[in-house]
């Protein structure tokens, strides 16, 4: 790249030259996700990776892909940009887990006004982090600038991963039977949905983000809505190592419980959730009484403290919490599957 520089583009808004010292930082981050079956390094035009597949009887690929949507809003006004990209992987492949494969790999992809090479690197921080939570390698991606489309300062964040099962472990619900029990795991917060309504509600552009808050166990709005989604995949992963029989996986993102958990049910059957099996977070109270928003709206917007939900067979539920709880989750009973064909049905 050292013969590599364009005045004329750089006249025009895109300065290559910071595109190559981002990269330069970011290096090392990138490695340190690799993980076997990484090939090559980065710098290619294609991230390659070979996936182990010994034992399997028929691969499946599963991929899924996502972004941040407007919490990025609140990482430019607090100018922190390094826990950002956990949300955006969190949001990957918490879904591809939903179907019982491991993510193997991610991709990203940055647009922004204009390439500032220490932003790039916090924002990629951020990403490496969410890729080793997860167990992935992130192998590659692209930061765009588009001037006179974005302005100098801002930017999106979107990202992309592919993992893998073997057909006959898929979790897609056809073993759901009625007595099945539910389990849900602990959200950290808002994670990355419902932020259009977050923002409205506190008037973010204007609010105090930096105070010290009671309701908040003395944290301020900004780290707390700026708190990076959970991300579970491990939890799962040991879970299903230990023969844990999971008959269905509702990743609880925005939509809330009316939207998401009717997803991984079958017809004739129904999630019964009894609300008082789990804590309410502070924050969600917050925002039901700053926009005085009805009850239903806050379960069919926001995840209020239980970011994935769980089903198995009843015999196994003890097992499973012990599991969760050994793995770092906060982790509740919180209801069976019953016969009926609402999908969801909150008491």
């Amino acid at each position: 790249m050292k013969n590599s520089h364009s005045a004329s583009y750089a006249a025009a808004g895109v300065d290559v030259t910071a595109g190559y010292e981002a990269v330069k930082r970011i290096k090392p981050m990138v490695e340190s996700t690799y993980i076997p079956g990484v090939m090559g390094t980065l710098g290619g035009f294609g991230g390659m990776f070979a996936p182990d597949m010994a034992g399997m009887k028929k691969p499946v690929l599963v991929s899924g892909t996502d972004g941040v949507g407007t919490k990025l809003r609140l990482a430019l006004l607090m100018n922190k940009h390094d826990t950002i990209g956990i949300d955006c992987v969190a949001m990957c492949v918490n879904d591809i887990i939903c179907g019982g494969a491991s993510p193997l790999f991610f991709l990203d992809y940055i647009a922004c006004g204009k390439n500032d090479p220490v932003r790039i690197a916090e924002i990629v921080a951020g990403i490496a982090e969410g890729c080793r939570q997860s167990e992935c390698a992130l192998v590659g991606g692209e930061t765009a600038e588009h001037p006179g489309v974005m302005p100098d300062e801002d930017y999106d964040v979107a990202g992309f991963s592919v993992g893998i099962v073997d057909e006959e472990k898929i979790i897609d619900g056809k073993k759901l039977a009625e007595g099945d029990v539910l389990i849900g795991l602990g959200s950290t917060g808002v994670h990355s949905n419902g932020f259009s309504l977050v923002r409205k509600v506190f008037d973010v552009e204007h609010a105090d983000l930096t105070s010290p808050m009671a309701e908040l166990g003395g944290k301020s709005l900004g780290e707390t809505l700026l708190t990076p989604t959970r991300i579970y995949v491990k939890a799962i992963k040991a879970l299903l190592k230990a023969g844990v029989d999971i008959h269905a996986i509702s990743h609880i993102t925005g939509g809330g419980f009316y939207e998401n958990v009717p997803r991984m049910m079958i017809d004739g059957l129904t999630a019964s959730i009894d609300l008082k099996t789990f804590p309410k977070l502070p924050i969600f109270d917050l925002i039901q009484k700053k926009g005085n928003i009805p009850e239903r709206d806050m379960y069919n917007t926001f995840n209020m403290g239980i970011g994935m939900i769980l089903a198995l067979p009843a015999a196994q539920a003890d097992q499973a919490l012990e599991l969760l709880q050994a793995a770092g989750e906060q982790a509740y009973r919180i209801g069976e599957v019953v016969a009926g064909d609402e999908g969801v049905v909150l008491e």
